[in-house]
């Protein structure tokens, strides 16, 4: 989540292996996320993280790693601030693509942004996400809210099979993800994971602790 322990943070997790860093910019109605990032949103937003400051932390973050870096926001947030503004904005800031958690895939076909899919999705909407997504998919392993879980989501394998059978793109698995050995269980199915609520929940302790978490991670990928 944007903040002044933002830039440490993701060096950490850059230092512990992660291949991307994605940077929540806060929304007060975050609807897809459950209550560890609803918590930290809460948080960013009193320590007075709006658009602006979010930017420039994410300036802060461009210049301390050099893994690419992904906001992850909500489409009201861009609406307020100006699609195309945001879009220019951002880029000169140093981020690389986008997550807007609640878009549609077929609203703002010019906004160049990671898509999502999910369990619910049908294969016409799958085919369209992946002929518009920014270089690979997200697979929302869950119909819910993001959130540390205590078992890989059923539901992912039939979405990596039907996914797979409509695009060639890379297929990073994510909500719920929060062990090494679900990490694993995931990496096996898709060709990578996501893991957010239980990274931000070892960033609460330090950037040590969430740098060992996430060699944690990577070493259960190897």
């Amino acid at each position: 989540m944007a903040g002044a322990e933002t830039p440490d943070l993701a060096r950490a997790a850059e230092s512990g292996g992660a291949d991307l860093v994605e940077i929540g910019f806060p929304f007060s109605d975050p609807l897809a996320d459950g209550p560890v990032i609803r918590r930290a949103a809460e948080r960013a937003l009193r320590a007075g993280m709006r658009t602006s400051a979010c930017l420039e932390c994410l300036r802060a973050v461009r210049e301390a790693v050099a893994v690419p870096l992904v906001p992850m926001t909500y489409a009201s947030l861009l609406e307020a601030y100006g699609w195309e503004r945001f879009a220019a904005d951002a880029h000169a800031a140093g981020a690389d693509s986008l997550i807007v958690a609640d878009l549609a895939v077929d609203a703002r076909e010019e906004l160049r942004r990671v898509q999502l899919v999910a369990p619910t999705s049908t294969d016409e909407r799958i085919a369209l996400a992946a002929e518009r997504t920014d270089g690979w998919l997200y697979l929302v392993t869950v119909a819910g809210t993001t959130g540390a879980r205590a078992e890989l989501s059923p539901a992912l394998a039939p979405l990596v099979e039907r996914t797979r059978a409509l695009t060639e793109l890379p297929l990073y698995a994510g909500f719920g993800i929060s062990t090494p050995e679900q990490a694993a269980a995931a990496a096996a199915i898709a060709d990578g994971v996501v893991v957010g609520s239980a990274a931000l929940h070892a960033a609460e302790d330090g950037p040590a602790t969430l740098e060992r978490f996430v060699a944690q991670l990577r070493g259960a990928l190897a």
